[in-house]
């Protein structure tokens, strides 16, 4: 791991648009009408999600679909990967039409023992501008993990879920994983291989995209929050979704400083994705 201490610091820039087809897509996927999308006209800061999609060539995918590691990302000697949490700040408006750029930075690198064996965390920067400047910066923490064993390692008791304000159910299925996956560009094979996803990384199905479960989550808050618009999110994946099981999205009422705990249950009623966010 000492040997990736140089990968401290890489950089590298992309260019994207926050366009009228790309934002249509996406309420379809979310199963709502369309509002707006004139030029200029404003859209949620979060759907910047859908957008910087890594497309790399056919050629530089490893064999999970992601792109290979050691061009941007460095080389870690793990082979399983997820984004296990992101913390964003919105700065600025995101209107359609806009041009964004978004530089990305490594700025840590850090190796860990867990309950599954070897970890090692990859924090990236991105710091995300438009025509009328900073609109958005986020720090996400990439965790890279042994092969799986099937072996299920010891999990600690649950905690008590806070009391909702607010719920939702709703049941994935592989169309929707297909949709987000088409929207984002995302080859990673756990949201649509299911044979993969089970011989090679140990899941009982297909994974729920963690950036679909987050936009589902974020969506939900926000209808139940007319008006206000998101200005912080912390977020953390806690463990998978699979799709075929219903899953329940939930968040409290805003405290004094507009802070909201926004969760989602799995189908046991366990907390599988966890924000705090500042709404108001």
């Amino acid at each position: 791991m000492q040997d990736l201490a140089g990968w401290i610091g890489r950089a590298r820039e992309v260019a994207d648009e926050m366009t009228a087809p790309a934002a249509r897509r996406l309420c379809a996927m979310l199963d709502r009408a369309a509002p707006d999308l004139s030029p200029g006209a404003e859209v949620p800061a979060h759907w910047l999600a859908i957008l910087f999609d890594d497309a790399q060539r056919q050629s530089l995918l490893g064999p999970d679909g992601h792109p290979a590691k050691g061009e941007f990302l460095p080389p870690v000697d793990l082979p399983r990967r997820m984004l296990a949490g992101r913390r964003i700040t919105y700065a600025g408006a995101l209107r359609i039409g806009d041009a964004l750029r978004r530089r990305s930075e490594i700025t840590a690198i850090t190796p860990k023992e867990g309950r599954s064996g070897r970890l090692c965390f990859v924090t990236v920067r991105h710091s995300i501008t438009g025509p009328q400047g900073l609109v958005a910066v986020e720090e996400q923490d990439i965790a890279y993990r042994e092969a799986a064993t099937g072996d299920a390692a010891p999990k600690p008791a649950p905690a008590p879920l806070p009391e909702p304000a607010w719920r939702e159910s709703l049941t994935p299925d592989t169309v929707l994983l297909f949709r987000y996956s088409a929207l984002t560009f995302n080859g990673h094979r756990i949201h649509y291989d299911v044979d993969y996803a089970r011989a090679e990384e140990s899941y009982p199905g297909l994974v729920v995209n963690g950036g679909l479960s987050t936009m589902l989550l974020l969506d939900a808050a926000l209808r139940h929050a007319p008006g206000a618009r998101l200005r912080e999110a912390d977020i953390r994946t806690l463990k998978p979704l699979i799709c075929g099981r219903t899953l329940t999205r939930a968040g409290t009422a805003p405290d004094a400083e507009g802070q909201r705990l926004l969760w989602v249950e799995d189908e046991t009623g366990a907390m599988a994705l966890r924000i705090q966010a500042r709404i108001d």
